[in-house]
């Protein structure tokens, strides 16, 4: 197995002692909320995949587990597998490990038990802790523990999204958690159900992504960089995500029936699956199912669980277009990453307040217009990491800032995420820009 890239700068004794000490305790705390994000979610409810898209809660467990153990583990210690069988089926999409289980099936894995999972994770946890307490591990290893944090906590998010959809699909609508607070737990100054107001921007050259990692101290995706020059022309954006109450108005003013909004493949979408509002709102678009359950629609929240078609159709609807990444990027650099995130434990998005740009982190993913492809000069990782990221460069688009699932230390403003145009079960809005008249 391949090893992730070298760091190129030597770092000494104390500084990697340092950061093998803040990985240690990283490791426990991610691992930790990993198990409280599925402490509500039962044997039967773990073992549930509702569509091809999603996986199983039991699945998220074990693939993040095999993630240390086949990439840290056993390159670092030498180590065995727990079980050289799970190889196939927790792998996820590295071509070059080996093969794998096919994801759409990955709901028939009765076995391992959820009670065999998470046995595999204290078992790997538990060598973990012992290898990062021993000798130092090299410079590259501890890039693999960093990256193995980071790949959690995607999954984390990917955990509830995927839940919150077994549980919709269910015709008794469980809920994930009935404590999570209906009404927003932040203070109303009463401006949050004001009218949307505009940020204007004079052209200019920007500096976009972040730089390489591990070379740069700073972690970022490999996705992320280089760190480029981009023409940004003079446009305005939204001071805040489309709301509920804003998008609940294109519904009744029949934007899904009117196909001059739509781009040509996502008509072809309504028509064919038959879409007439958000994923999870009720046909009376006055309720959406939320992981507390069913619960009343917030007018002022951010709207979300829309596909890209959907943000594009309102868009043009509104009169507007959707931002690009570089624009989005270019107003959230310098912002601090404060909002509406997993740990603030709402798990749902809420009304924002303040002016200026605002909830431009948290509560809402948003579309933009920009491909998902490769900066100038993008170098996926060497070996088997490379498939992380680059490989998925084909009919996606990119998605900023964030949303309520999100760990907030995941996040920053050169975080590229991405999706294809049809997917609406993750926490995902949008943000509107528009170009000068």
């Amino acid at each position: 197995m391949t090893r992730h890239p070298p760091v190129h700068t030597a770092a000494r004794g104390p500084e990697l002692a340092a950061r093998v000490a803040s990985l240690r305790t990283r490791f426990d705390a991610v691992r930790a909320r990993t198990r409280a994000l599925a402490a509500p979610i039962g044997a039967e409810d773990a073992m549930v995949q509702s569509m091809d898209d999603a996986s199983p809660a039991k699945w998220h467990l074990a693939h993040t587990t095999w993630f240390f153990e086949r990439f840290a583990l056993m390159a670092g210690s030498g180590c065995r597998a727990v079980d050289p069988q799970w190889d196939f089926l927790f792998n996820s999409y590295y071509e070059s490990v080996g093969p794998m289980h096919a994801r759409p099936r990955r709901g028939l894995l009765s076995r391992p038990t959820l009670a065999q999972v998470l046995d595999y994770r204290d078992v790997v946890d538990d060598r973990m802790r012992a290898w990062l307490d021993g000798p130092t591990p090299p410079a590259d290893l501890l890039d693999i523990v960093e990256l193995g944090l980071q790949h959690e906590q995607q999954h984390q998010e990917l955990l509830l999204t995927d839940i919150k959809h077994a549980f919709w699909s269910n015709p008794l609508a469980p809920a994930y958690r009935a404590d999570l607070p209906e009404t927003p737990a932040i203070p109303e100054t009463g401006t949050s159900g004001a009218g949307m107001r505009w940020i204007e921007r004079d052209e200019a050259i920007v500096r976009i992504g972040a730089a390489p990692w591990p070379q740069a101290a700073a972690f970022a995706y490999d996705n992320e960089s280089p760190r480029h020059r981009a023409l940004v022309t003079a446009h305005a954006l939204a001071s805040r995500p489309v709301s509920n109450r804003e998008y609940r108005d294109f519904v009744d003013d029949g934007g899904y029936r009117t196909a001059a909004l739509w781009l040509s493949a996502g008509w072809d979408t309504v028509q064919r699956r038959q879409w007439t509002h958000p994923l999870y709102w009720d046909d009376d678009h006055a309720r959406e199912f939320t992981l507390g359950g069913w619960r009343t629609l917030q007018p002022d929240a951010p709207v979300c669980h829309l596909s890209h078609f959907e943000a594009d159709a309102f868009a043009r609807w509104a009169g507007a277009r959707l931002p690009t990444e570089m624009e989005w990027e270019q107003a959230a650099t310098g912002l601090a990453v404060a909002g509406n995130f997993a740990d603030d434990g709402r798990l749902h998005p809420h009304a924002g307040d303040g002016a200026g740009l605002r909830q431009m982190f948290g509560d809402v993913w948003e579309w933009t217009s920009s491909a998902y492809t490769a900066y100038p000069g993008f170098r996926p990782w060497p070996g088997s990491l490379g498939e992380y990221n680059g490989k998925f460069m084909c009919g996606q688009w990119v998605l900023r800032g964030g949303s309520c699932a999100t760990p907030r230390t995941h996040m920053r403003a050169s975080y590229r995420n991405f999706f294809p145009s049809d997917a609406r079960w993750q926490f995902a809005g949008l943000r509107l820009a528009r170009d000068p008249a």
